[in-house]
């Protein structure tokens, strides 16, 4: 039997608390110093000391067949979704099995160190030889120790743009991928797009397929594709296993249209994710001034009782050039330009990236509770208010039980000119 005690630790309800895991299971929660030590060895031991304890995070939306390709072959100048979608059109084209693979598992590595462990990743249908749909399926039993990983089989150009398309997305599902994936306003046609939605929804029937499309990923108030994946959800009842990612025409919906479309949404069981890394600075860039920001209707979609995830998206690729695969880095881009900075918040950026998002990946067993399964992370802070604001380091990371990262945090010290022109030093500390 395997046991770890983490000890003093502090929820993000606020509570003090000892945690014991035994064999990969949370198997008792109790008021800090409540839980004798000697249950677990020294070696699993871990004093908190006060520091902020969760589940492990979700990443459920990235793609990781195009992670750390920023640059490669070309920087994208004018910041949009549309000159992204070439540059990757051009890399694709040099894919190789190894290469994708060892990006994405040094992605899923920085994942790791940042508290994630479960990862859903968009793979593209459209590239002909599919080595990167094959490379992140080869992948997924590789890094099981890590992240459990869920594969959506993404046609990134559409499907319906080439008669080659519908046939590489339905060979991926044969190969096994997890999702079903589409791109219904990327399609040349509102006719076309509104085709794949229903195609998509097809395919996840016959292969019993949960899906995650990307929809209305644009400014354009005319792209009216949630809608549609809407009411087919409603109509084919499989709304609990449907995920709409990013849904940022919203933004730019009349508010009526916008009700009507939550309101679909609602009644479907459907989920969303919010990109705010991407979609911060890919959408606005047709736009003069006033320039708009392309995250949907979190606030009105959350009071209508929809679940709302969060996902960084990119992680330096030819969408956006940055990124460390830190989900509290997409969490603290998205409280600013959503307005959501208020004290007030903060509760609800956590159950984002908590509890929501593990609704998004299907996980039954989350939770920080007995019975729940022993995977939780520390962070280098005292409350959930000061794990965002300094996006604080995991000191801790188990997943099942088992260690999968630890990280001791750099200490800065300031030196200071006193009045008698002595030197005096202080320990600054961002964290705590």
């Amino acid at each position: 039997m395997t046991t770890w005690l983490i000890s003093d630790a502090t929820t993000l309800e606020g509570s003090s608390v000892d945690i014991a895991i035994e064999d990969g299971t949370l198997s008792r929660l109790e008021k800090a110093g409540s839980i004798d030590p000697s249950i677990a060895p020294e070696d699993r031991r871990y004093d908190a000391n006060g520091r902020l304890v969760t589940p492990t995070l979700t990443e459920p939306h990235i793609h990781l067949d195009a992670t750390l390709t920023a640059g490669e072959p070309s920087w994208n100048e004018s910041g949009t979704l549309a000159e992204g979608i070439g540059i990757w059109a051009d890399r694709k084209e040099s894919l190789e099995a190894a290469d994708v693979k060892e990006r994405a598992e040094r992605a899923i590595e920085w994942m790791a160190s940042n508290g994630v462990t479960r990862v859903r990743t968009h793979a593209d249908t459209t590239e002909e030889s599919l080595t990167g749909v094959r490379a992140l399926l080869e992948l997924r039993e590789e890094v099981a120790d890590l992240v459990d990983l869920q594969v959506v089989a993404f046609p990134q150009d559409g499907i319906f743009t080439d008669e080659s398309h519908e046939d590489l997305l339905r060979e991926s599902l044969e190969m096994g991928a997890d999702l079903v994936g589409a791109i219904p306003h990327n399609e040349h046609t509102r006719e076309d797009g509104v085709a794949s939605v229903e195609l998509a929804m097809d395919l996840a029937e016959r292969y019993g397929r949960p899906v995650d499309m990307h929809i209305d990923e644009t400014d354009d108030p005319g792209s009216r594709f949630t809608e549609v994946l809407a009411s087919e959800s409603i109509k084919r009842g499989i709304g609990d296993r449907v995920t709409a990612s990013h849904t940022t025409a919203m933004h730019s919906y009349s508010n009526a249209y916008a009700a009507k479309v939550i309101s679909l949404l609602a009644e479907s069981g459907a989920s969303v994710i919010t990109n705010p890394p991407d979609n911060a600075v890919l959408q606005g860039r047709y736009d003069d001034y006033p320039r708009r920001r392309g995250h949907t209707r979190i606030d009105e979609l959350r009071e209508a009782d929809v679940t709302v995830g969060i996902g960084h998206d990119s992680v330096m690729d030819p969408w956006y050039h940055y990124g460390r695969g830190d989900q509290l880095d997409a969490a603290f881009v998205l409280l600013h330009y959503a307005h959501m900075n208020g004290r007030s918040d903060v509760g609800p950026l956590w159950e984002m990236l908590t509890t929501a998002n593990a609704d998004v990946f299907g996980d039954e067993e989350y939770g920080l509770s007995v019975g729940s399964a022993g995977s939780l992370v520390v962070y280098d802070a005292p409350d959930a208010f000061n794990a965002l604001r300094t996006r604080a380091p995991r000191t801790l990371v188990l997943k099942d039980g088992r260690e999968i990262a630890r990280t001791e945090p750099s200490s800065t010290h300031v030196v200071r000119e006193g009045d008698d022109g002595d030197e005096l030093e202080r320990s600054v500390d961002f964290h705590r």
